[in-house]
């Protein structure tokens, strides 16, 4: 699907990995980082749904399916095997009868159900809930007009069928830690997020907010001989300066790059040997909130879309750590239209497109920002001259990374700057600017177009793969005019690992998240013992 990717970052990939062509060592722990936060939002991986909570999420738990970078596609995680009807709408699984949660019991097909049943809670804004609304009846149940999940069949303890409303690949939807699947009876215990148990490699130990995440091995993970290490630590740190200086302390064994660390350690020549680059499926963006008078007006977003000079930014800011953004979906993606261009950076245009919405002066909103260099407050400090140029004025509702997308999904701003998954499934993701899909999801702008709605139905419908990538590039383009977002970056990932730690695989869908089982750090590690 990513065959783009593994193009453009062969040569990188090769360099780190060949390295690492040895025969794991079992012992010592791994001291990763969280990077986008200085704390991680609830020991709960339903409740967030930012990457920096599903960093742990990747230790302690396991989804139905795993995603496999080497290949770019999901694959089974706790079933053996699916079979699925001629319409490609029923799947059934053989589950896996060796997964042990972290107090030895067996993971059953009873377990699944009531994670996914979880998840469609009408009383909570679960965001796994934009992916298990694809089950038939799980729309039903979430609205109260149904007691179950329809779609949602136990056959057996090991057997498992789903079945969902369109054909669909279920690994893209199942895959991630916000459909982590938790121990049904165990996690209906008021203490249980106290001292969390899952499915994952390693087993909960201790969680000192703001500092650290403690996991030490599971011995009986099913996938024999893992995980290598005896512990994991996680440390959440936001500040991309606190992770250099730990990084170059030796504190820590991972380091996500900001862009004036990218540019430093690709000058220093013994950290430029340790830099891995993946093109991700993530889009940067500003949300805007029809809600908020000016915004309900499609010129006045396109407007400002030309009026932020947005490759002078890149340029200067995020200093080539990004590719620029010709729609949602990224260049990774198999829907991604390389004949679209970019909006032009024109504030005269801008400006008439204003006036014409009956703004000629400008107006004034409100922009939520977390501190994150690269999508947060320091753009938005870049775009306010810009925007000022033509009337439009800022001012910035600072908050924190780990508060920022319960703001979003709540719909609790006029503004927001975020980094959003795009990929890499394409009718999934463009099923966020479907009107159906509730803001706590993922359509956060609230966006409507019947239109829209038309190609995203036409392609979840048909069984030609040509078809399908056609009509979600036309959905695509549409809401690329409609501009609900400033369509800013799609994300270059780039993470500095310390020479001793060994297995981290070029995950597109994040590079943060590693899957640690497949981790290990040889003796020249400080933490090797």
């Amino acid at each position: 699907m990513l065959k783009r990717l593994a193009l453009t970052t062969a040569l990188t990939l090769t360099t780190a990995f060949s390295a690492q062509a040895q025969e794991p060592r079992r012992g010592g722990t791994i001291r990763f980082t969280a990077p986008y936060a200085a704390s991680f939002v609830s020991n709960d991986s339903h409740v967030s749904n930012q990457i920096q909570d599903e960093i742990y999420g990747n230790a302690l738990h396991r989804a139905l399916y795993k995603w496999d970078s080497t290949n770019n596609k999901p694959v089974l995680e706790l079933a053996k095997s699916v079979t699925a009807s001629a319409d490609g709408t029923v799947h059934t699984f053989k589950l896996r009868d060796d997964a042990l949660f972290h107090n030895g019991r067996k993971m059953t097909a009873d377990d699944i159900i009531w994670t996914y049943t979880r998840l469609m809670d009408p009383t909570k804004n679960y965001p796994g809930a934009a992916f298990v609304r694809r089950v038939k009846g799980a729309q039903e149940f979430q609205k109260g007009e149904a007691k179950e999940i329809s779609g949602l069949k136990k056959i057996d303890d090991f057997t498992l069928e789903i079945t969902l409303i369109e054909k669909a690949d279920p690994g893209f939807l199942f895959r991630t830690a916000l459909t982590s699947i938790f121990p049904a009876k165990e996690a209906q215990e008021p203490d249980f997020f106290n001292k969390p148990i899952g499915l994952g490699p390693f087993k909960f130990v201790e969680h000192v907010p703001g500092s650290r995440m403690v996991l030490e091995r599971w011995e009986k993970f099913y996938q024999a001989g893992k995980p290598y290490a005896d512990k994991l630590v996680i440390s959440p740190m936001g500040e991309a300066a606190a992770r250099d200086i730990a990084f170059r302390n030796k504190e820590i064994d991972v380091s996500i790059l900001g862009p004036t660390q990218y540019v430093a350690y690709q000058a220093d020549p013994n950290l430029k040997k340790g830099i891995l680059e993946v093109a991700e499926v993530f889009t940067r963006n500003m949300g805007m909130n029809p809600n908020f008078k000016p915004f309900s007006d499609k010129r006045v977003r396109q407007a400002i879309n030309h009026a932020i000079d947005s490759d002078l930014i890149i340029k200067r800011l995020v200093r080539d750590k990004a590719y620029r953004a010709t729609g949602w979906l990224p260049l990774s993606s198999p829907a991604y239209d390389k004949d679209m261009k970019p909006y032009d950076f024109n504030p005269e245009k801008a400006k008439k497109l204003l006036t014409e919405a009956g703004y000629p002066d400008g107006f004034e909103f409100e922009w939520t920002a977390s501190p994150n260099e690269s999508w947060g407050v320091p753009i938005v400090e870049a775009v306010i001259p810009m925007l000022a140029k033509v009337g439009v004025k800022v001012k910035i509702k600072p908050v924190e990374g780990s508060a920022l997308g319960g703001i979003v999904s709540k719909g609790d701003f006029q503004a927001y700057i975020w980094s959003n998954t795009s990929g890499p499934d394409p009718l999934t993701q463009m099923k966020c600017f479907y009107s159906q899909t509730p803001q706590s999801a993922c359509n956060y702008t609230t966006y409507k177009n019947p239109a829209v709605d038309k190609l995203i139905d036409e392609a979840a419908a048909t069984d030609d793969a040509a078809k399908r990538i056609d009509l979600l590039k036309k959905a695509n383009g549409i809401v690329y005019e409609d501009a609900p977002v400033w369509f800013f970056n799609y994300n270059k990932a780039v993470m500095a690992y310390q020479p001793w730690l060994k297995g981290l695989q070029p995950n597109a869908t994040e590079l943060a998240l590693q899957y640690y089982e497949d981790l290990w750090v040889d003796p020249s590690s400080p933490a090797a013992k």
